[in-house]
């Protein structure tokens, strides 16, 4: 018996620091990634292994809807509620961290280090890092969050200008920010 092809709706969402390309089944976001070719490329490989067989459906669903609303909060201040949903399909290691990577509070960062650490094997970073790049579902899943043990920025899929703003952009509405 042949596999249902799975239904994924694709819009493209303007964000003010660039486009984003948003994915949705009619149950759950499955990506929000940069437009940058490597990680569309990255992304395509990720729903050939975890998606298929799927098709593409131009246009918005209600979980794209509530994604989109979700952003224009996040970009004006709100607060860090998780917006609708998400289907992260990936190896048990991968979205081990991608729910760890959910635990950081906005304006607060974490190491790759230390993420490993608290999923019990110390030795890991490596992989976190690994994991925390292959995440395909940018600034709700907050890989922006994980820098380096020495505190340096360290690569993230968008660009490091684009994790630089969204870290000071956090910070400047974090709800504990002392005035």
């Amino acid at each position: 018996m042949a596999a249902m092809t799975l239904a994924l709706h694709q819009v493209r969402l303007d964000t003010p620091i660039g486009g984003m390309t948003a994915l949705a089944t009619d149950e759950a976001l499955c990506a929000l990634e940069f437009h940058n070719g490597e990680r569309l490329t990255r992304l395509e490989r990720r729903l050939d292994r975890w998606y298929a067989p799927f098709s593409f459906e131009e246009g918005a669903n209600p979980i794209i809807d509530a994604a989109r609303a979700w952003l224009a909060s996040y970009f004006a201040g709100g607060d860090d509620a998780p917006p609708v949903p998400l289907d992260m399909r990936g190896a048990p290691f991968e979205r081990r961290v991608w729910e760890e990577l959910r635990r950081i509070p906005r304006g607060a960062t974490t190491s790759y280090g230390a993420i490993a650490r608290r999923l019990g094997d110390a030795g890991a970073s490596r992989a976190v890092g690994m994991a925390n790049g292959a995440n395909p579902i940018a600034i709700i899943v907050p890989c922006h969050r994980v820098i380096g043990a020495n505190g340096s920025l360290t690569g993230y899929g968008g660009g490091l200008d684009r994790k630089t703003w969204l870290l000071d952009h956090e910070r400047r509405w974090r709800s504990d920010a002392l005035f």
